[in-house]
């Protein structure tokens, strides 16, 4: 489950739709099945459904209704890092974490991903907003740190 010392990334665009979460999950499934602990692949599969889903339910899209996804895996000292950024049109309130009542069928969204990933937040340039979120082994579960 070696990464080597390599930096590799990948950038894919997805309509600006329901599908385009499930469209970008499978490809982030399926570029980086085998380089990372399955434990971790979860938590970004997990993770960038959260963003993609957000992306579409609440900014407006890029020009050609879509969302820019992409990912990067980088060498780290206890395991790979990685981090996911979606980018989207950007929407008139940036994305904030809500209170979520025990009957709220939303509102939780941004609380799973600053609870699986080390680090996440926006930025905000002339195309519109990114949301990203970094992950690295160091500060995560023990079963995200690949063995050996």
């Amino acid at each position: 489950m070696s990464t080597g010392r390599v930096d590799r990334s990948w950038c894919v665009v997805v309509p600006h739709h329901a599908t385009g979460a499930r469209l970008a999950r499978h490809r982030l499934a399926d570029e980086l099945a085998g380089l990372v602990p399955p434990a971790l692949l979860a938590d970004l599969v997990a993770v960038l459904a959260e963003l993609v889903g957000n992306a579409v339910r609440h900014a407006d899209p890029l020009p050609g209704g879509v969302v820019r996804v992409a990912w990067r895996l980088r060498p780290g000292r206890t395991g790979p890092l990685l981090s996911v950024r979606v980018t989207d049109g950007g929407a008139e309130a940036g994305p904030r974490m809500r209170a979520a009542g025990t009957d709220a069928v939303d509102g939780r969204g941004l609380h799973i991903v600053a609870g699986l990933a080390s680090r996440w937040g926006v930025d905000r340039d002339g195309l519109g907003q990114s949301v990203w979120a970094e992950f690295d082994p160091a500060d995560c579960r023990p079963d995200l740190i690949p063995a050996g």
